[in-house]
């Protein structure tokens, strides 16, 4: 018997008629003569109440204690999704990440799997069990539980995938696959029947919100199909993996946004002051997020660092690039807010010169200024106003004739 991995998060699990609904549909799946394995995150509104009791007992809450409280949220889950499907007639068991075998770091909050011991859920597997695991979490070499931080369902899920050797991760969404824009801010955006792994990472790190990268990354290392598909509807969904048939035409497949970015600049009084290693050296060490870089190093002006960030990261960037100003060796420091990043992805690029260009001069035409830009071999990523982040992606998405219906071809 094939082996399958389902997640399921967000909206599928909101509610108990909802979670419901999951076991209906898993019993179906189990049905056609399938190993099921259903990775499980918490329900939004009890992981905000979680996080309220830690809020209301300490405003520095210890990062191993949350791990601990945190992961209740997905365990809770996972019993109710596992009491639904029995109730229902389907056989089921509940496990919680370390009961499943999933081993990780000691970076609690941001943990990383090591390994995935196995025999656990082959035995369930064996009795025709439904296996629905806890995501989101592991626990640690000193018997500690960990979190595995954003994205962590969907990494329990792929990991779980790779150890017991699944055909493919199914990750169930409010979406019926991957679309070459968000359909929310371009009306003519059209679903892609397949995306290669480096294209789904490019658009996960550029703001594409469907799968993390790190579950991305994962898949890709061991060769693991991921398909992206609707929790509320049967209908084919979008296939992840290694070569992909190119959609004739389709240079650029893919257009994604990021609003709220803030750039930020340091300027020098020489360039012998000046070092890229020991600025982002720092940054690295608070774990602060660096995006688009931009050294201008010209004659007879001060030199200067711009970075991109997040707004979120913004206070705590001010803060240690102040606090390391004497070190650093930087004059000044000055910001700008109110930009989005708006980027291009596909990997035809690679043998198409050109797209670069075409893509600035379709922005130049509808006069949306272009104020940093950062390019690798399959993406080209540009900072835009904000107020015109809608438009350019709309526009972009119609440059390159990414409305063809591409399931149809």
């Amino acid at each position: 018997m094939q082996t399958i991995v389902a997640k399921f998060g967000g909206p599928a699990i909101a509610t108990l008629e909802k979670i419901q609904q999951v076991a209906k549909k898993v019993i179906n799946e189990q049905a056609r003569g399938i190993n099921l394995v259903v990775v499980v995150s918490s329900m939004a509104s009890v992981r905000r109440e979680l996080r309220q009791f830690a809020q209301e007992i300490t405003d520095q809450p210890s990062k191993r204690e949350m791990d601990v409280l945190v992961a209740t949220g997905a365990q809770m889950t996972s019993a109710l999704l596992a009491m639904a499907i029995q109730e229902q007639g389907g056989k089921a068991v509940s496990l919680t990440g370390w009961q499943a075998g999933i081993y990780t770091n000691s970076t609690h909050q941001n943990a990383r799997v090591d390994t995935v011991d196995t025999a656990r859920l082959k035995k369930h597997l064996a009795l025709g069990e439904i296996v629905v695991v806890a995501g989101f979490q592991g626990i640690t070499e000193d018997e500690c539980i960990s979190t595995l931080g954003k994205g962590g369902s969907e990494t329990s899920a792929v990991a779980i995938g790779v150890a017991i050797g699944a055909e493919r991760i199914d990750i169930y969404s409010n979406v019926d696959g991957i679309y070459t824009a968000d359909p929310m801010i371009v009306q003519q955006a059209s679903k892609l029947k397949e995306l290669s792994y480096d294209e789904m990472l490019e658009l996960a790190n550029l703001g594409a919100h469907i799968l993390h990268p790190r579950a991305v990354e994962l898949a890709k290392k061991y060769f693991m199909p991921i398909v992206v598909r609707s929790n509320q509807s049967d209908v084919e969904g979008t296939l992840i993996k290694g070569d992909i048939e190119m959609e004739k035409n389709l240079i650029v497949r893919g257009v994604a946004y990021e609003s709220d970015i803030i750039r930020l600049t340091i300027g020098y009084d020489s360039y012998e002051t000046a070092s890229l290693s020991e600025v982002f050296s720092i940054l690295a060490e608070h774990d602060i997020n660096v995006d688009i870089i931009v050294q201008a190093v010209i004659d007879n002006v001060k030199p200067t660092i711009s970075f991109t960030i997040s707004k979120d990261e913004f206070a705590e960037s001010l803060r240690v690039l102040e606090s390391s100003k004497l070190s650093l060796g930087f004059s000044f420091a000055d910001f700008e807010v109110g930009l989005a990043k708006v980027s291009i992805v596909g990997s035809g690029m690679a043998s198409n010169p050109g797209v670069a260009a075409r893509m600035f001069a379709r922005l130049g035409k509808e006069h949306i200024p272009v104020k940093m830009v950062s390019t690798s071999e399959i993406k080209v990523s540009v900072v835009v106003p904000q107020d015109e982040m809608i438009r350019a992606a709309n526009v972009l998405h119609d440059e390159f004739n990414l409305a063809v219906k591409v399931m149809n071809q």
